[in-house]
């Protein structure tokens, strides 16, 4: 008997070293993550009560902490582990979150506390070109692969931050493939037309307009084939599907896109473009539509006021307006570059900066006329196949390419701040970016896009 008793009391003794072992290695984990900056709910902990604790005893354990309850996570009449009641817990105390810890695992009725940590998604982009390090204007300096003078998005998207459906951006440009399997879920459709019924169902002139309307044929077939690579290019940028493991993702994974098409062979027309531009700002007042920008990656006409009235008309319902700089290396300053350099307070300018950090050597700048860099020299997108159904990816330089990857922000932006006005986002766009040396002096913010902080 004497034999079975002691190894009882080994036994027992043993159990009671395993647990204080056990709950140091559970505060050390915990001290380890609070070291790490990991994220919690100030103010909250969460709270283990032991089995056998009274509701005295719990009161006194809160007591420490100035903790009041906020709500029962488990009830120990549910658990079939023998483990007390788990609360989420209100804490005033002004100690700082490993004191406050501390305070309540020394209390005999607690088994353990935590922090009320904040978890959120991890999105990040599988597809092919991210992967393989080619899409660098959507990187950060802590992405992988890295590049700080991407535009952030990738930290965006490791927030869970990937854009809202109802959030719509106007390329208003060539062509868009609509087809493209990096573009097609994220193709607008208009919800007033039936499709190819030969009839203006919603009433706005444009007969079986579904994805947008080509106004250099004046039909509805906004894509003509391999000749519309620039607005399908571009179209990648702003929202290519991310996540998806093909191709390439734009800065807004899940924005809409309407195709605004007026430049053709021989390049567009103001009296097109003033038309594509009013037909977006008609879409969006008559149906409603959260039609925030149009991207614009075109320009090199004279002044018209009739063009800029339209993009003022365009700004009073609400619509940024998203212009490439030039590609003429020159002072916007000294020699105006049209639409960019129209003084409409909805309009953003937008200069390209190399992967490195440079000015690209073919960018216009200015800087009271141009107001920010973004990636511009050698972006990867989406292109037409060699057939009418292929999808393809191409390499292309150019301010047309810095533009829609603010457009995309500007679609980022609006999803996260759904009651934000034009003039909020542009502010906020403007204010978010980060200082660079190649644009000090050469652009309104001295600085490039950064998404990251959205």
């Amino acid at each position: 008997m004497k034999l079975k008793l002691s190894a009882l009391c080994i036994a027992a003794l043993a159990v009671a070293a395993a647990v204080p072992a056990q709950a140091q290695g559970r505060a050390d984990l915990v001290a380890r993550s609070l070291a790490a900056q990991a994220r919690f709910v100030p103010g909250e902990v969460l709270v283990q009560f032991r089995a056998d604790a009274t509701e005295a005893r719990k009161a006194a354990a809160l007591a420490r902490v100035q903790g009041s309850l906020v709500k029962m996570l488990r009830s120990k009449a549910k658990r079939s582990d023998g483990r007390g009641d788990l609360h989420r817990v209100s804490v005033r105390s002004p100690l700082a979150m490993a004191a406050l810890l501390k305070a309540l695992q020394e209390d005999d009725a607690v088994d353990f506390a935590e922090p009320n940590w904040i978890y959120t998604t991890q999105a990040t982009s599988n597809d092919t070109y991210y992967v393989n390090g080619q899409l660098w204007g959507m990187y950060s300096a802590t992405s992988t692969p890295p590049n700080q003078y991407g535009s952030g998005a990738a930290d965006a998207w490791a927030a869970g931050k990937t854009c809202s459906s109802d959030v719509v951006i106007g390329v208003i440009d060539e062509g868009m493939q609509v087809t493209h399997q990096d573009l097609r879920p994220n193709v607008w459709v208009n919800p007033g037309e039936i499709a190819r019924n030969g009839i203006d169902d919603d009433g706005n002139g444009y007969v079986d307009d579904v994805n947008g309307w080509d106004f250099v044929s004046n039909d509805k077939s906004v894509f003509d084939g391999a000749a519309d690579d620039h607005g399908t290019h571009v179209s990648g940028t702003i929202g290519g599907v991310g996540g998806n493991g093909k191709g390439v993702a734009g800065v807004c994974w899940n924005v809409k896109m309407i195709s605004g098409k007026f430049l053709g062979a021989n390049g567009g027309t103001t009296a097109d473009g003033i038309e594509a531009i009013d037909y977006m700002t008609d879409l969006k007042t008559s149906q409603n539509l959260k039609l925030v920008a149009t991207s614009n990656s075109w320009g090199g006409g004279g002044f018209s006021q009739a063009m800029k009235d339209a993009i003022d008309r365009a700004g009073a319902a609400d619509i940024l307006f998203i212009a490439a700089a030039g590609n003429n290396g020159s002072n916007n300053d000294a020699s105006p570059f049209y639409p960019a350099s129209y003084t409409s307070s909805n309009l953003i300018s937008v200069a390209a900066i190399t992967s490195t950090g440079g000015l690209a050597s073919f960018s216009n700048y200015g800087a009271t006329s141009v107001d920010i860099g973004a990636p511009g020299n050698g972006i990867v997108s989406t292109v037409p196949g060699a057939k009418r159904f292929q999808s393809s990816y191409a390499n292309y330089s150019g301010t047309s390419m810095a533009t829609p990857h603010v457009s995309g922000a500007v679609a980022l932006y609006a999803s996260l701040n759904p009651a934000a006005t034009a003039a909020q986002i542009k502010a906020a766009i403007l204010a978010a970016a980060k200082p660079t040396p190649s644009l000090a002096g050469k652009t309104v913010t001295g600085g490039r896009l950064d998404v990251s902080g959205f």
